[in-house]
């Protein structure tokens, strides 16, 4: 259950050339409008008896088929910020590859940050982690992870890992994705032992290098061989 107060999407980094929702393959692909949909005010619907629709202790992931810092989105945020205030029981989890667009997205009220909010920052290469996350690091924001999706290489996230609570990886996934390296993510999961921070590997991609060899593994099986692998370090946190 993810909440998509809009749709429609646009590349802006080497991770969205395939990009699973609006890729060259995909469903949507060309759908770059960005238009508010039927899911708007979703989180604050109530029913007959005046109760919310979507019951709280939930952990709501928000604009997961889109960004939820678009420009194009500008005149809407204020109100959907509204609706995450309004809902104080339900953790909604907000993911972006345009951090560098929060400064100018935020309400007013927003102060150090609401509790309700963990705020992902996507990072694909090490150019694009030390452009970043530097970035993410400064703004107030109560609840961070870093999602390395599409891990697309080797990357360092020692630097900043003291200001993040979680780690997510995970590789591409298409006809057309690039490799993930298996020694790539466990480079990075011994990163977060070291810093005393959760991982989760999220799936492999479709094209899985393990061992020396590549293999490509189809995309209802990528998430089952990344659990089955064993390395996550949860320590009991709920993810989704």
């Amino acid at each position: 259950m993810n909440w998509e107060p809009w749709t429609g999407c646009y590349k802006i980094s080497d991770g969205c050339t395939n990009c699973y929702f609006y890729g060259p393959h995909a469903k949507r692909f060309g759908q770059n409008t960005i238009q508010k949909t039927e899911q708007f005010n979703w989180p604050v619907r109530k029913n007959a008896k005046g109760e919310y629709n979507i019951k709280g202790n939930k952990i709501l992931p928000t604009c997961f088929a889109t960004d939820f810092f678009l420009p194009e989105a500008d005149e809407w945020r204020g109100e959907a910020w509204s609706f995450i205030r309004e809902r104080q029981d339900i953790e909604f989890l907000i993911l972006t590859k345009r951090i560098d667009r929060f400064p100018v997205s935020l309400p007013a009220d927003w102060g150090d940050g609401y509790g309700n909010v963990n705020l992902g920052c996507t990072v694909e290469t090490q150019e694009l982690a030390d452009y970043r996350l530097p970035l993410f690091l400064s703004y107030p924001i109560k609840r961070r992870f870093i999602a390395c999706a599409p891990l697309l290489e080797a990357i360092d996230l020692a630097p900043y890992l003291h200001g993040a609570e979680h780690v997510t990886v995970g590789g591409e996934t298409g006809r057309d994705a690039r490799e993930c390296n298996y020694d790539w993510v466990l480079a990075i999961r011994e990163q977060c032992i070291k810093a005393n921070v959760t991982f989760w590997f999220k799936n492999t991609g479709s094209l899985f290098r393990r061992g020396g060899a590549v293999e490509r593994v189809n995309p209802f099986k990528q998430s089952g061989l990344a659990k089955e692998l064993g390395i996550d370090l949860l320590h009991g946190k709920r993810l989704f």
